[in-house]
């Protein structure tokens, strides 16, 4: 685990779970909840809470919606990424509107970028050749 997880976070991050968006949803339980690579949902890491973390493969993949677009909040990304990008965890940013528009892309792009971070022969990437296989 890159940083101890700040508990004040804790009760934020419970909520977070409880009241995923609708694309959080669709991409917990219509992917990542099976996925053969465990995935977490409302990850805190340091002072931030992300939306879903690979321990295996050290990624976060952020869904974002349109408000991450404006100035002010695309600054805060940059420095929370670098925050993130400093324990050597790699953060993919998803807008909302592939989740609703090309679902299917949005798994193989993470599929393939958890395959791409896993080390060759580890017990992961041995899940993952079986998964395919399917």
């Amino acid at each position: 685990m890159p940083a101890k997880f700040n508990p004040a976070l804790l009760s934020s991050a419970r909520e977070l779970r409880r009241n995923m968006t609708k694309e959080e949803r669709h991409l917990w339980y219509d992917f990542l909840r099976t996925y053969p690579v465990k995935f977490t949902k409302q990850k805190i890491i340091g002072n931030y809470i992300v939306d879903f973390y690979c321990a295996d493969a050290k990624i976060v993949i952020e869904l974002d919606g349109s408000q991450h677009f404006e100035p002010e909040a695309m600054e805060h990304d940059a420095v929370r990424t670098a925050f993130l990008n400093s324990f050597g965890l790699n953060v993919y940013r998803i807008p909302n509107s592939e989740v609703n528009k090309n679902f299917t892309g949005v798994c193989e792009y993470i599929d393939c970028l958890v395959k791409y971070a896993l080390p060759i022969g580890s017990p992961s990437q041995g899940e993952l050749s079986r998964h395919s296989h399917d």
